[in-house]
């Protein structure tokens, strides 16, 4: 191959893909040949690469690709003489294998230099290095990257041959790599690369030779049928989509469901058409997240909803992988298919309305939660106490969010739920309100399994913050306490979104005017972890669970505000381990104190101050006013007493700017003091003093956060 450069197209053409790793695999395979070559210096700076993923191959092409990477010069570090040559100046066999492990046999002592490296006289070999060639960076990459990719579960099969096998994601067909006009004899998976491979599995039956690498991206979605990259394919079928659903006056919805929809059919076809099919309108009298979950979820469709109201419509859309000139057959087939999976859930849905909602909470007594916490009627009745807890101390309606969470598991056992776990808490709140159960609760059940709350909590929607609230409490102290925390990327018990839905709930208490900031009430954080923990058995969980919790849930919080607000102020506040309701407060009342002058007096002085009495052996609590001789110690006293009350009255009314804005205050008797009094003094009783005088000023002063952690 020549020194140009020219386009690489690589195709590995397989059985179909698992579609919701497509988009993966295909990135991973793009990406790893891309890093891959471009280590072994046969990209050209200008080159782009374009990755491209179908249901049946995963392929990339890269420009301003080189035939052969330039010569490279070589330092090679070797060992010491003395242990590479023997007393004769002749290789020794220790450096001989060393020469073997790199390549180098062919060198003889006399071809190696020998330089001083600070310790001794080493031998180095050096010279030129004629750069790789396409074909061995190519070989590289493919073996490296087919070994790497993010396959979910390996298949095993055997090669055409009849006796080896190999191992990978599905079985694999043909494997094409193109260098401009050039094959590249490369080989992959038993494969031996070649210049042809085959487009639509139907509508185009016979195999396409591809002349050269830039051809292949217009053979294949010409007489190929083909569209090759994923990004062009997903944006048709939203075009699709959209016009047709606009003949109806409807629209296909929105949120991450229809989003994650359109990755899987986009994964699903190589040559989408769109067509529009309906249902009897009977049907929707059934909840419309049943019929909405059982189109979407089993049959790939998209239902259409009203653009107004949102409501569900009879008329739903089908992304085909076929385009026959009449295409009746396909519509009237996937009408067909598509009437019994209504038709099931029609029969589940009025089977379950003759039995009541609260007739079935007993049946939970025989379904496990966990094997060391009970049953789910057990579980039921732990979050049933703690709901009554919180709404006692958050001025909730009691009953009705003991009611709630006495409701909130009982659809577990109904055939809707069974048929689609998905659907808990909704099918819930559908059979409560057929019941005749309050709003307020239906609403509850409806909420119980959202991952936040996004909106303010008003005295309508406490009852779902209770029950929402409860629940995850129960759900951290309960399997954090048997062992189950979290490890790396494994939380199978999503106990970190159940954190964050404790602090969003938080976050909408304080937002909805529920939960005054300066209120540090027992039903915080804290407090409502600790009642959670008395709801288990003694000796249940392990002593130290609230604690823990209580860090992780802060932990959490932590790394949800870092990326918006000032890490220092963060670390000042959550130091101090305040209630989590105030830390939002807190912060910004940091960020605010840290743009004036007097921030980073404190914060040195505050720094210094903990320094100091960290190192004494005793600090004595309170000040004598008989041993303030230095008048800069008399002042700074004084400065306390007269600002202390002022700050702790603000702090209790939650106003943290203005306490520190009194705190600022001292700034020049801080700083006076420092200047002029020698604090360890040889005198003892002065020593004590003024160290009581410190720990007075630095509890004071830390009340809001740890200032110190200010100082830059």
């Amino acid at each position: 191959m020549s020194q140009n450069t020219h386009t690489l197209l690589v195709e590995l053409l397989t059985e179909e893909l698992p579609p919701k790793a497509l988009n993966a695999l295909g990135e991973a395979f793009a990406n790893g040949i891309r890093h891959i070559l471009g280590e072994h210096a046969l990209l050209d700076d200008t080159g782009t690469a374009q990755a491209f993923a179908t249901p049946r191959r995963l392929a990339v092409r890269l420009t301003h690709v080189r035939g052969q990477a330039p010569d490279q010069e070589r330092s090679e570090k070797l060992m010491p003489v003395h242990i590479g040559l023997d007393a004769t100046g002749q290789a020794t066999p220790a450096l001989r294998k060393k020469l073997a492990a790199k390549g180098l046999a062919d060198l003889d002592p006399a071809d190696l230099v020998r330089r001083h490296d600070g310790k001794h006289d080493t031998l180095y070999a050096e010279g030129t290095v004629a750069g790789s060639t396409l074909a061995q960076g190519l070989q590289l990459a493919l073996d490296h990257t087919l070994a790497h990719l993010p396959i979910p579960k390996v298949m095993q099969y055997q090669l055409a041959d009849g006796h080896a096998s190999v191992k990978f994601v599905r079985p694999a067909h043909r494997l094409l790599a193109l260098w401009g006009s050039d094959v590249v004899p490369v080989r992959a998976l038993g494969l031996q690369a070649g210049r042809t491979t085959l487009g639509h599995r139907f509508l185009c039956p016979q195999p396409l030779t591809i002349t050269s690498a830039d051809d292949w991206a217009g053979k294949m979605a010409g007489p190929g049928h083909v569209i090759a990259s994923a990004a062009e394919r997903r944006a048709l079928i939203e075009r699709q989509l959209q016009e047709a659903s606009a003949t109806f006056g409807t629209t296909i919805g929105t949120g991450p469901e229809v989003e994650d929809l359109l990755d899987e059919v986009t994964a699903l076809v190589e040559y989408p058409t769109t067509y529009a099919g309906s249902f009897d309108p009977g049907f929707l009298e059934v909840p419309p997240e049943c019929l909405i979950l059982t189109m979407r979820l089993n049959q790939k469709y998209f239902p259409l909803f009203e653009p107004d109201s949102g409501a569900l419509t009879n008329h739903f859309l089908i992304v085909s992988n076929m385009r026959p000139a009449d295409p009746v057959h396909i519509i009237r087939g996937n009408e067909r298919v598509v009437r019994p999976r209504l038709a099931d859930a029609q029969f589940f849905y009025h089977a379950d309305l003759k039995t009541p909602l609260a007739e079935r909470v007993a049946e939970l007594a025989h379904s496990v939660y966990h094997n060391q916490l009970g049953s789910q009627l057990e579980r039921t009745r732990r979050v049933q106490a703690l709901a009554g807890w919180l709404a006692g101390h958050l001025g909730g309606p009691a009953p009705l969010a003991e009611r709630a969470a006495w409701l909130a598991h009982a659809d577990l056992g109904t055939q809707m739920v069974g048929e689609f776990p998905e659907l808990q808490g909704i099918m819930g709140a559908h059979y409560a309100a057929h019941d005749g159960e309050p709003a307020e609760i239906v609403q509850a059940l409806k909420a119980q399994y959202q991952i936040r709350l996004d909106s303010p909590v008003t005295a309508g929607t406490l009852t779902t913050a209770i029950l929402f609230m409860a629940e995850r409490a129960e759900t951290l102290i309960g399997i954090w306490g048997v062992g189950l925390a979290p490890t790396g990327e494994r939380d199978p018990y999503g106990l970190r979104r159940a954190a964050l839905g404790l602090i969003s709930a938080y976050e909408q208490l304080v937002a909805g005017g529920l939960l005054p900031v300066s209120k540090d009430t027992p039903a915080g954080l804290a407090g409502l972890l600790q009642q959670a923990f008395d709801q288990f058995p003694p000796g249940t969980l392990a002593k130290d669970t609230v604690a823990a919790v209580l860090d992780f849930v802060l932990e959490r919080y932590r790394h949800q505000l870092m990326p918006s607000l000032d890490r220092a102020a963060i670390d000042a506040v959550l130091a101090l381990r305040p209630p989590l309701h105030q830390i939002p407060a807190r912060i910004e009342a940091c960020m605010r104190f840290q743009q004036g002058p007097e921030a980073v007096v404190l914060a040195a002085a505050n720094k210094r101050i903990h320094n100091l009495l960290r190192k004494a052996d005793a600090v004595p609590a309170h000040i004598h006013p008989e041993y303030l001789q230095d008048p800069a110690e008399q002042q700074l006293a004084a400065t306390l007493e007269r600002l202390r009350p002022l700050a702790e009255a603000e702090l209790r009314a939650g106003h943290f700017v203005a306490c520190l804005g009194i705190l600022a205050q001292a700034h020049e008797d801080v700083t006076r003091f420092f200047d002029e009094v020698m604090v360890m003094d040889e005198n003892p009783r002065l020593r004590s003093n003024r160290l009581a005088l410190l720990q007075n000023l630095y509890t004071l002063m830390n009340q809001v956060a740890d200032l110190s952690r200010l100082a830059q």
